[in-house]
């Protein structure tokens, strides 16, 4: 009898051993931790060192000081982590060397400027240190992406939330780093335009460039020109409801677009692009009679008169109310395919316009045709061109540049998101031809107009067109995955690009885009993860 016991007892401490070899503990054999330098865009320094930091169910997110803003950082960090995680994660502004600790100001953030950041992880605590609350931001953004892809998920996960040790130090390249989009062609609501701040944001990206008029749609409702948006707003291409702004919808966007330290530049484009007003007042045309409303695609054909008074009565009026509705320094004020303007009328109008846009307490943003005018002294040139671009017109920017005009570089046939990817790509266009990811990647804004001083470039900006697009899914399958290397570009030390590494570091964020559900284009140049 004493036997068969033993027998039975030595049977069932051989089960449990087998239970529990077929369960390891949380976090064995889990792979290893997101390398420092595999995030986008690439950070300035990275050096790997010491044990990763484990966020876990004792975590806390520590401000020091308790600083509004910081506290503000520390709770959007927490509202990503917490879904994923399943851990509470309350942020606290009591003293402690271990968690996650969140600081503004200090040693640690000295040179850093307005939006570095320093990120510091180890055994006991990961800390990010800023001297502004953009920096903490950004570093906030690095922070998510060195957790793993399934943090970007709404429920449990399994874990482990382990991040490398190390310290990077990250500062960027330009201080303009932008992305357009498109309203006018087909009109976005203010949800959409959210999604996509997000997205911007993921990536660094600080400023969303809205393109809010054009010859198919005036999309911000203003009171001293009401039928702009009533009947202006009211159908896009192909016919649609078309839609507009109120300025609480428009005030609503640049408050959450500044939650997530992007400023907005909103363009109204003149003199061409223009039905959409000429359509909605007849006083604007030279020879007053309003044009029907458009719902095509060719460009080109409109403009404002440049003779009449009532023109400039127009855009004092316009531009005022939009000034006065944004933060933030610059308004774009369009001035390309202004085939319908002669070149006198063309300088004349821009001449009178720029003051306008500074009387308002604005910095002038026009696309580059602008430096065919008389740019005003700290007015910005968006360049669109593209290898088509003939030297003369490549030769005028160039010549503006040296004479002060600072550039926005959107080449066409590489920052224009919405050209195709290639021939068999659904959405978007191709006149300024096929633009693959690497395409997109593979250029240097501070070389890519040689005869333009360096210092000249503010910064880059991808560009997102609508004709073809009326979805968020439709605006992600075009963006990426080529957004993130024109973010790249932005705010990365030129030394870091290079296209091979890049790739691996592109392909690692396809699982996160799967679990964030961002139905991106899986192009064939980037080796994504097997089964992706």
């Amino acid at each position: 009898m004493r036997r068969r016991r033993l027998l039975f007892s030595l049977l069932l401490v051989a089960a449990a051993g087998t239970v529990t070899a077929a369960v390891p503990p949380a976090g064995a054999h889990a792979p290893a931790a997101v390398p420092l330098d595999r995030v986008i865009p690439a950070p300035a320094t990275v050096r790997p060192a010491g044990d990763p930091y484990t966020i876990g169910e004792r975590t806390r997110i520590r401000v020091p000081g308790g600083s509004g803003e910081a506290r503000r950082i520390a709770g959007y960090l927490a509202g990503l982590l917490r879904p994923a995680t399943g851990f509470r994660l309350p942020v606290t502004s009591e003293g402690g060397r271990d968690g996650i600790v969140l600081s503004l100001g200090g040693r640690d953030a000295r040179g850093l400027g307005a939006e570095g950041y320093r990120l510091a992880s180890g055994g006991r605590a990961l800390t990010i240190s800023a001297a502004h609350p953009a920096g903490l931001f950004h570093g906030v953004q690095t922070l998510r992406q060195l957790l793993p892809a399934a943090v970007e998920k709404h429920t449990p996960q399994p874990g482990p939330w382990r991040i490398a040790g190390g310290t990077i130090a990250d500062t960027p390249r330009y201080a303009y780093r932008g992305a357009m989009l498109d309203v006018s062609r087909h009109f976005f609501t203010v949800g959409q335009v959210k999604r996509y701040i997000d997205q911007l944001a993921a990536y660094k990206i600080n400023t969303l460039h809205l393109h809010l008029s054009d010859d198919q749609g005036w999309r911000i409702a203003l009171a001293s020109w009401p039928r702009l948006a009533t009947y202006g707003g009211s159908t896009q291409v192909g016919g649609g409801r078309g839609g507009y702004y109120t300025k609480d919808d428009y005030r609503e966007i640049v408050r959450y677009a500044a939650s997530r330290y992007l400023t907005v530049v909103p363009e109204l484009d003149m003199p061409g692009h223009s039905n959409a007003a000429l359509a909605s007042y007849a006083e604007l045309n030279c020879n007053g009679v309003a044009p029907p409303l458009y719902t095509g695609t060719n460009v080109g054909f409109s403009s404002l008169c440049v003779p009449k008074k009532v023109t400039y009565d127009f855009v004092d009026d316009v531009v005022r109310e939009i000034a006065a509705l944004t933060p933030g320094r610059y308004l774009h004020i369009g001035g390309d395919e202004a085939h319908a303007t002669s070149h006198a009328d063309y300088v004349a109008f821009m001449d009178r316009v720029q003051p306008v846009v500074a009387k308002y307490g604005k910095i002038a943003i026009g696309w580059h045709q602008l430096t065919g005018a008389h740019p005003a002294k700290g007015a910005v040139a968006q360049y669109w061109g593209y290898d088509a671009t003939g030297p003369a017109e490549r030769k005028q920017v160039t010549d503006a540049a040296r004479k002060g005009t600072r550039l926005v570089l959107s080449p066409a046939d590489r920052a224009y998101l919405d050209m195709k990817y290639d021939k068999d790509t659904p959405l978007g266009l191709n006149w300024a031809g096929y633009v693959n990811v690497r395409r997109a990647y593979d250029w240097d804004p501070g070389s890519y107009l040689k005869d333009a001083p360096p210092a000249s470039v503010l910064g880059v900006e991808g560009a997102l067109w609508s004709e073809t697009l009326t979805t968020s899914a439709d605006i992600e399958y075009m963006a990426f995955p080529r957004l993130p290397g024109i973010a790249e570009l932005g705010w990365s030390p030129s030394r870091t690009h290079d296209w091979d590494a890049y790739k691996v570091r592109l392909a690692a964020q396809g699982p996160r885009w799967d679990a964030q559900g961002i139905g991106y284009h899986r192009a064939a140049e980037v080796p994504w993860p097997e089964g992706r």
